[in-house]
């Protein structure tokens, strides 16, 4: 079985088309969304409704920060997130609310563990950006792999069983064996706003069968995003930020 692990969205239609468009193509078996379908983007009533169809198809769909700052508003955004989720909150009716309202924080599968930000206090949106940040994720669940979205930039850290962490490298599209000598926590890149410096969409894959992740990048018509973006007057930074994947 093959796992498509895709998350921050964030009401980027084109880059949630693309990701979907190239896990067809890859014959990914199922779907676990990290969460933030919505913030940002100028597209959010069509990524909630396709998120929510995935849903009832079977996919595994998570809250993040965005999502719960709809129904919560959140005083520790950024003016230029809460500006956006402002922006959006009207334009999502009753049913998409209680949608995103409802969504669980966690999802637990055997030795697999998905969060949207840290599997240690998932509520406090922890951005794991280093080995350090990992530790807490680690210590608080026994899960052989964790996965965490929130950060937007790609990366894979292990545990070994004496307690050191520490980067792992990876190419993009070429499989990580997952070694049952060492636990894992990959942080999968954005679907809708990268910001390592590459402007495509990205996603993860997991393959249960042969204990691999291989993460992908996958183009994307970022030209229509941005200038939806522009039309609409939402932040100028959020084109800017789309067009250098920054």
């Amino acid at each position: 079985m093959r796992t498509a692990i895709i998350t921050d969205i964030h009401a980027n239609r084109e880059g949630l088309e693309a990701v979907l468009a190239d896990l067809a193509g890859r014959g990914a078996d199922r779907i676990v969304c990290l969460g933030d379908i919505v913030g940002y983007g100028p597209d959010p009533v069509w990524c909630v409704e396709t998120v929510a169809a995935l849903a009832a198809q079977g996919a595994v769909v998570l809250k993040g920060n965005h999502d719960a700052a709809i129904a919560t508003p959140d005083s520790g955004m950024n003016v230029t997130a809460r500006r956006v989720i402002d922006w959006t909150r009207p334009l999502l009716s009753a049913d998409h609310r209680a949608f995103l309202d409802g969504l669980p924080m966690t999802h637990r599968e055997g030795d697999l563990f998905f969060v949207h930000a840290s599997a240690n206090s998932p509520a406090d949106w922890i951005y794991v950006t280093d080995p350090a940040r990992a530790a807490g994720s680690f210590a608080v669940t026994d899960a052989r792999a964790i996965f965490v979205g929130h950060r937007h930039v790609p990366d894979l850290m292990s545990r070994s069983f004496d307690g050191r962490i520490q980067r792992q490298g990876f190419a993009f599209a070429q499989p990580v064996p997952l070694i049952r000598t060492r636990r894992w926590l990959a942080v999968v890149g954005a679907a809708g706003q990268p910001r390592d410096g590459v402007p495509k969409a990205g996603y993860a894959i997991f393959d249960h069968d042969r204990n691999e992740l291989s993460f992908h990048r996958v183009a994307c018509n970022t030209a229509r995003t941005v200038g939806k973006i522009r039309a609409l007057g939402l932040p100028e930074s959020l084109a800017v930020r789309l067009n250098w994947g920054a």
